[in-house]
């Protein structure tokens, strides 16, 4: 039988565990439109707790959570301040135009993390009819394009104090956050704090099939759920996939740890090995980005050749690869991939592109 190939390309591609699954199976479940399913009451309640709001509302995606939070502390013509390589920019479709009506001025920071330096003079004049309001600032943790790296608190508290004296109302993507508090050793709701709003993924590294949530006041979570049902997201009898998602968060958390110290291999072959450097540098979470050096070929050749090798990462860039680790990824497993990445040449990645 031929072995499944090693996958990194992302912490969305897990299965669900055999406990999960049973978990699944078993949960009891009503019409969530109608706020009968218990499943879901209880993940809320959870995930509000987790994050120290007032409620959360379960949704299907990530991006969806984003989404109905910039609606939510949004006005069609506002602008929302964000990072350049945001998740909430880049990867969601141009939904903060389409979806809210709102534009965005984006700033570069240290690789996406932003600090008040970067934001102090963005606010637009306030009176003066020819401009944009100036209302939400996006900020995410883990910073995906950023090398899965950890937004560091004081910079965001800093940030957070500065809005607030400004009417400006402020969201964390954390659609990583667990990991963020895993390697940091902060509480979740130490992070969420400092937020109006904040949206966390089951379905990435807590490897849950399916789901996000997203957390805030009463009133926030009220006029979230409108837009949930606007934007197609009003689920059924969804508990059977939030009794996942509650099983990621009492199951999954800690264990976050392994992808951190798998990721730390992957990064040291990369770093170790000519015409490979680490993108963003040190890496801080599950998150491996890599930059592929001209002489060795592009990153596309690079990811054929390992994928020839039953190991596969993604190519986000023409010269840029990402590796990422996961629950579905054994320590056995990282360190093959590590030897094999440490014995690429140029000279096998011009073979391989002949052979194609």
């Amino acid at each position: 039988m031929q072995r499944p190939p090693i996958d990194l390309r992302s912490d969305t591609v897990t299965k669900p565990t055999p406990a999960m699954r049973r978990a699944m199976a078993e949960a009891e479940v009503g019409d969530d439109v109608f706020g009968d399913d218990p499943t879901v009451k209880v993940l809320e309640a959870r995930t509000a707790e987790l994050l120290g709001k007032e409620e959360a509302l379960f949704v299907p995606s990530g991006t969806m959570a984003n989404q109905i939070a910039v609606g939510v502390n949004t006005q069609p013509g506002d602008e929302l301040l964000c990072a350049r390589t945001s998740h909430v920019y880049v990867w969601e479709a141009g939904g903060i135009a389409r979806l809210s009506g709102v534009t965005a001025r984006t700033f570069e920071g240290d690789h996406g993390l932003l600090s008040l330096d970067d934001l102090r003079d963005a606010i637009r004049p306030v009176h003066d009819v020819h401009y944009v309001r100036t209302r939400l600032i996006c900020l995410e943790n883990t910073h995906n394009r950023g090398g899965g790296r950890i937004h560091p608190i004081a910079s965001i508290a800093e940030i957070a104090h500065w809005a607030r004296q400004h009417n400006l109302v402020m969201h964390l993507d954390g659609a990583r956050l667990m990991n963020a508090v895993v390697a940091s050793g902060r509480r979740a709701r130490d992070w969420a704090q400092h937020f109006d709003t904040v949206s966390i993924s089951f379905s990435k590294g807590l490897g849950a099939p399916i789901g996000s949530a997203l957390a805030g006041s009463a009133d926030a979570i009220r006029r979230a759920r409108r837009l949930r049902k606007l934007f197609g997201g009003a689920m059924r009898q969804v508990g059977i996939i939030a009794a996942g998602a509650l099983h990621a968060l009492e199951h999954h958390v800690d264990r976050l740890s392994e992808d951190h110290s798998n990721a730390q291999v992957l990064a040291d072959a990369f770093a170790g090995t000519d015409g490979f450097a680490l993108d963003c540098g040190p890496v801080e979470t599950n998150l491996v980005w890599v930059s592929v050096g001209p002489a060795v070929g592009t990153a596309a050749e690079v990811a054929a050749y390992l994928r020839s090798r039953d190991i596969l990462v993604s190519v986000p860039g023409t010269q840029v690869l990402r590796a990422c680790t996961h629950l579905d990824v054994t320590r056995e497993q990282v360190e093959h991939a590590a030897d094999v990445i440490r014995q690429i040449e140029p000279a096998l990645i011009s073979a391989m592109t002949l052979v194609y």
